[in-house]
Formats: structure tokens, C-alpha cells, sequence
């Protein structure tokens, strides 16, 4: 018989496989409320983000509905339920924001070192159009990877801006896209404007330092708003379904604990 590849899979989705077979095989039946992301994270032995990853993808797939403020709810699933393993080529939103902190962190010290008064007459370009655009939007999405590309391209090199607008253009993808629904509005936009406006500061002030901090600030800050709580905090008795009396769900089996914490975001530093 031929060996198989072993395939790594991400962490989210063990998570992602376990709750669903807990809902599959009625642990979690339609109607019920989930334990809250604390409890969940506390019982698999992951962080926060890696649950708020599998169940935004669980919410993708037609299986849970996530009400703001009251709690994560199992749905019956309308019509065919969509594969999972297509998540198999899509990295969590969280896992792309990490990568882009540690990228665009570099990108950002150097180009205060090399920028030209054109790269930064592109950068100021995109932060004018950032000012006038409707947020959330499509418009808005354009303007700000315009503003990360053009980061990235003072340091004239093709495969670095394509290699930025790529991990921007990942933001598409229907998980990060569902995130971004429940936290992204007119507030988290002008924070982000201020924060790309303080790199772009560090830049023009030739300073590397303060220019790297400032873009691991703005994206480590992306996370945050990410990871607020859209669930309830203060209990996770699950709501009765169908008229069925509901069972307490097992504890699922705890998958590889995730490797150490993440990096704090280097702190911004005034010239």
C-alpha cells in the first residue's frame, strides 16, 4: 500500500472538526447556545483566536450562528452543507495578520531609510482617499491595501509589493471576510487611519525604528479589534431546541496545545 502524505493541519480547524462532530452526533443540537470562547479555549487548551477561528468558519460552513452580545447558536444547516477542507488552502485571519505584522514591520523600517519624495506623494495619496471613503466598503478595502503596497514598494522591489498586496488581498477569503463583518465600522476605520498615519510619520522623519513600530502597532491593533468578545461571557446553558430536552456536551478532546503566546507588538517609540 503507498504512503500518504501527512498533511499539518492548522489548528482551527481540529478545533473546527471537533465541535462539528460534537454537533453531528447531537451533543450540540440545533438551537443550542455553545460554551462561550473562554470555555472552549479553556477546555481545548488553545487560545482565543484559534476558537474564534474555527467558529467563524463553522458560521461559513452553515453550521453555527454567532448573535452579538447573546451567544454562538447551532442551525440547521440550509440545504448541502459546503466541504469543509477547502479550508485547507485558507490561512485564519489571525495566523495572516501575525504574518503581516512580522512582514510589513521590516518593510515599513526600511522604507523610512530608503523612501523618495515620490513614494511618499503615493503613500500620502492613499491616506487622502482613506479620509473620504465611505468605511465598511469596497472602496475603502482598495485604499487601504493601496496604502500598504505603496509602504512596501518604496523599497523598489516587485516581489516584496506583490508579496503585501497578496497577504492583503487573503482579507477576500470568507473567513476573514465574516470577521471583519461583525467588528469593522466607522470608528475602527479612523483608528486605523490614525495608526497608518503614524507610520507614514516614521517614514517621512527617516526614522526606521519608530517607522517598524508603528505598522506592528497598526496590525497588532487589527487583531485586537478582531478578538473583542461577540459571544456572552456570563454563562453557556445552552437554549432548548426543537422542544427536546438538551443533553450537556462532553468535553472534547483536547488537540496539541498551540505553541507559545504570541509576541506582543513592538511598543512605538518617539523620535
Amino acid at each position: 500500500m503507498p504512503l500518504e502524505a501527512v498533511e499539518a493541519r492548522r489548528l482551527y480547524r481540529q478545533v473546527a472538526d471537533q465541535l462539528r462532530a460534537l454537533i453531528d452526533s447531537g451533543e450540540y443540537a440545533v438551537g443550542n447556545r455553545l460554551p462561550t470562547e473562554r470555555e472552549l479555549a479553556e477546555q481545548l487548551k488553545v487560545s482565543r483566536p484559534t476558537v474564534r477561528e474555527a467558529l467563524i468558519a463553522l458560521e461559513v460552513e452553515g453550521r453555527l450562528r454567532i448573535r452579538v452580545g447573546s451567544g454562538i447558536y447551532v442551525i440547521e444547516p440550509a440545504g448541502a452543507v459546503p466541504s469543509f477542507p477547502a479550508a485547507a488552502v485558507m490561512e485564519g485571519p489571525f495566523e495572516l495578520l501575525r504574518a503581516r505584522e512580522f512582514l510589513e514591520g521590516a518593510i515599513a523600517e526600511q522604507a523610512a531609510r530608503v523612501a523618495k519624495r515620490e513614494d511618499i506623494a503615493r503613500i500620502d495619496a492613499s491616506l487622502t482617499a482613506m479620509e473620504n471613503v465611505e468605511h465598511p466598503g469596497e472602496l475603502s478595502m482598495v485604499h487601504d491595501r493601496a496604502f500598504h503596497v505603496a509602504v512596501a514598494g518604496c523599497l523598489g522591489n516587485a516581489v516584496l509589493v506583490r508579496v503585501v498586496g497578496e497577504l492583503f488581498d487573503q482579507r477576500l477569503n470568507p473567513y476573514f471576510a465574516q470577521l471583519a463583518h461583525y467588528f469593522e465600522n466607522p470608528a475602527s476605520w479612523r483608528a486605523a487611519l490614525d495608526e497608518h498615519r503614524a507610520v507614514r510619520d516614521a517614514i517621512v522623519a527617516c526614522d526606521g525604528d519608530r517607522a517598524r513600530d508603528a505598522m506592528r502597532d497598526h496590525l497588532a491593533k487589527s487583531q485586537k479589534r478582531f478578538a473583542q468578545n461577540f459571544g456572552t461571557e456570563t454563562g453557556a446553558a445552552p437554549a432548548a431546541g426543537k422542544g427536546r430536552a438538551t443533553r450537556t456536551a462532553t468535553k472534547p478532546a483536547s488537540p496539541k496545545r498551540a505553541s507559545g503566546k504570541q509576541a506582543a507588538a513592538g511598543r512605538s517609540r518617539r523620535s
